[in-house]
């Protein structure tokens, strides 16, 4: 099984994910983002801090970016204002 990579995106800077997860597929990768954002956002909400990111770039066991995902486009449209 292919592991992936969830580093947090913080501007310019990536905080990195040592361990990394192994998934199916990248779409499982997208999904397990998707809830890892999340649960950013719940944190920052329910303590009222600002979220310790603003995405999650989803990396492959060779180093390559297959995808971001913003922390912003897992608001509800509503709170997103689009």
């Amino acid at each position: 099984m292919p592991r992936f990579y969830f580093h947090l995106r913080d501007g310019g800077q990536l905080i990195d994910d040592p361990e990394g997860t192994e998934l199916a597929d990248a779409e499982h990768a997208r999904t397990e983002a998707i809830k890892a954002a999340r649960e950013i956002l719940g944190a920052a909400i329910r303590y009222g801090i600002e979220p310790a990111s603003d995405a999650i770039a989803v990396v492959d066991s060779q180093g390559q970016q297959i995808m971001v995902v913003s922390l912003a486009e897992v608001l509800p449209k509503k709170l997103s204002g689009n």
